[in-house]
């Protein structure tokens, strides 16, 4: 097979190894294991997450689910809230295929829009709960209880109990912040269902996500599923969270340099369309330069469009090749229409770019 640069690669031991590591995780702890596929968007992942004994996948957007359930995978969650007739006549065509779908609600407007959809026997739904994040959801207290009682009246609408990600543990500065944010993550979401089933409401799912916070909050008695995502890769960021290690991290660009056009600057043609311009989320500044390199006297300190520029000692020569670990994994795959498997597979990035 011809592979021209710049590409993406995956090491197929590592990756199954990380998916392994994560299903043993959950077997342990007694609670269902539901990744995120807008990490990966590939097929062929989801279906080795499922067949090491994840219960179904997450998804972020219903385009991600229609190419998923395309592929044979049934039990998809979105966890995003949908609103509009469009996209709630999407999620109806995938209920009418046979698809076990779950949406997410945090307001009044798209419970009423899913109950509008007056589906036989009621459509699934979580109720989404902000942990600390401040992006979507309620925080727990009386106004989720309410919204939680309200929900659980409609009358196609079936609640099914909480959901949540603690997205700021992305701006954690090492491991005992993570596993702080974890740990109060899965007792928050755990005391929220509690006070839930008090007032006489069933709360099946209690489900918490994020790879960093997954097995701290996931070892929380009362949680009962964890979405991770990222885990299948992990990436620079994760590395600098202590989450893993680069040897851990299955993927990487594999670039060359084209350009040597100062002593200590050397030019690659992975830039921004290959790599994105992710230095982690919420500004933490743990992560150097653009990416993790197979040489450590080296920094990827600039991205244009087409280039990226290389500083540092011992600079490689034209034609050389460099591997880089990436800040964030997911926007890279996002960007590749294929990913190269060591195995000599290559995978087409099938939810590629499905972003409604």
């Amino acid at each position: 097979m011809l592979v021209d640069t710049p590409y993406l690669a995956i090491d197929l031991e590592k990756l199954q190894k990380n998916i392994a590591d994560m299903a043993e995780f959950a077997a342990r702890q007694g609670v269902k294991l539901r990744p995120h596929a807008k990490a990966h968007k590939i097929p062929q992942i989801a279906k080795m997450q499922l067949k090491a004994g994840a219960a179904g996948i997450t998804v972020a957007k219903l385009e991600e689910a229609e190419v998923m359930f395309a592929e044979g995978i049934e039990d998809i969650l979105v966890a995003y809230p949908l609103v509009g007739e469009t996209k709630l006549n999407r999620a109806r065509a995938l209920l009418e295929r046979g698809c076990k779908l779950t949406l997410l609600v945090d307001s009044p407007a798209g419970a009423l829009g899913i109950n509008a959809m007056a589906w036989p026997g009621g459509v699934d739904v979580l109720v989404k709960v902000d942990t600390g994040l401040k992006r979507c959801g309620l925080p727990p207290g009386k106004e989720l209880e309410e919204f939680c009682r309200w929900v659980n009246g409609l009358p196609h609408v079936n609640f099914k109990g909480l959901l949540t990600h603690a997205g700021h543990a992305y701006a954690c500065r090492g491991p005992a912040e993570v596993q702080a944010v974890g740990l109060r993550e899965g007792r928050d979401m755990v005391a929220a269902a509690d006070a839930l089933r008090r007032q006489g409401l069933r709360v099946e799912e209690v489900s918490i996500g994020s790879t960093p916070t997954a097995k701290w909050g996931g070892a929380v008695p009362g949680v009962t599923e964890i979405r991770p995502g990222n885990y299948v890769f992990y990436d620079a960021v994760q590395v600098a969270l202590g989450v893993a290690k680069p040897e851990n991290c299955s993927l990487r660009v594999i670039s060359t340099v084209v350009s040597r056009p100062a002593r200590d600057r050397a030019i690659i043609d992975a830039g921004a369309k290959v790599l994105a311009l992710d230095q982690g989320a919420h500004g933490s500044g743990l992560v150097r330069g653009f990416g993790i390199l197979n040489n450590n006297k080296w920094t990827l300190t600039r991205l244009s469009e087409e280039h990226g520029i290389l500083e540092g000692d011992d600079l490689p020569e034209i034609g050389a090749k460099v591997d880089i670990i990436p800040n964030h994994a997911c926007p890279v795959v996002n960007l590749a229409r294929r990913v190269y498997v060591s195995n000599g597979e290559l995978w087409e990035v099938a939810a590629r770019a499905c972003s409604s």
